[in-house]
Parts: structure tokens; sequence; C-alpha cells
């Protein structure tokens, strides 16, 4: 893989900059993560008109601690601040499949970042070293304006390769 500068998005989730993406993207099956059956692409109904949770404080009281363990890694706020700019499904409900693939597309790629990031603070080998480099700029488009750009060959296989790459790390620890 070619070596380029690599430009990290930010990868912690940012609610306050997101438009809900993950109430709406995941379907919910009501077992002791989600307190209610919800399909995909489809506002969860303790979703306020501003984006917020209107049951945030009782979450885990009220059975929906798979909200409280979620984490987007920041793929929420990047697709809606990066890919629909100024745009919200609640304002065209058309965006809302557009959205929530996306979600589901780059959610993956942001938290495998998280785990290569998380990789080069081990002491490993320099050329183990420079292949997560490689990879974390494989998943790291210069283009990336569009779910499109996550979704081309060069990125997308990295974050295939990046399972086999953490394993093979486990032979210097």
């Amino acid at each position: 893989m070619a070596q380029r500068h690599l430009n990290l998005p930010v990868l912690k989730e940012d609610c306050e900059s997101c438009a809900a993406l993950c109430c709406v993207a995941y379907p919910f099956d009501a077992d002791e993560d989600f307190g209610l059956l919800k399909a995909a692409d489809t506002p969860c109904p303790n979703l306020g008109s501003d984006f917020r949770c209107t049951i945030h404080k009782d979450l885990k009281v009220k059975g929906f601690g798979g909200c409280i363990a979620y984490s987007c890694a920041g793929a929420g706020q990047r697709i809606t601040q990066d890919l629909f700019p100024d745009e919200t499904w609640r304002d065209d409900p058309d965006l809302i499949y557009h959205m929530a693939y996306a979600l589901r597309v780059i959610r993956p790629i942001h938290e495998a970042l998280l785990l290569l990031q998380e990789a080069a603070k081990l002491p490993v080998p320099a050329e183990a070293l420079a292949e997560g480099r490689a990879l974390m700029a494989a998943m790291c488009p210069t283009e990336d304006r569009s779910v499109y750009d996550f979704e081309e060959p060069e990125v997308q296989d990295a974050l295939a390769e990046v399972p086999h790459y953490l394993q093979s790390l486990a032979v210097y620890l």
C-alpha cells in the first residue's frame, strides 16, 4: 500500500453535532438491551424533534442499556457535518435512508481506525507499525464527501484486512 499523509477523522462521538443517526439507522430487538422493537431506518419513538433522547437520563431504568453502551466512534457527526451539511432527515425525510446507510458504512471504518490507533501504541517492530499506518491511510480516502468514497475497494479491502493485521500483532506481545 502506498504511503500518504494520514488525516484521521475525529474518532469520538459528539452527539451534539449529529442528527441522532444511531437512533434511526439500527433496528432494536425488545430484549435486555432495548426496551422496544424498532425497525431499521425508523426513528426511535423516544427521540425528540431536537434529535435528543427524551428518556436519556432514564435509559438504564427503562431497559436501554444498548444505547448507553453504543458509540458511533465519531461517524455520526462526520456524516451529519461533512456528508450532509446543512441537511437533516427531519427536514428532508428522503435523507433518512441515505444517512442511515452512510452510518452503517462509515461506523465500521471508524471503529477499525480506533483499533489501529490503539495498536499503534503497542511495542511492535517498525514494519508492523508501518503496516498499521498504511491500513489507516487506506481507510481515510482523500475524497470523503460521499458515502461512495468509503465504499471504494481500497477502503473496503483495508477494512477487511484489519482483523488479520491485529491478530498478527499477537506474536510480538
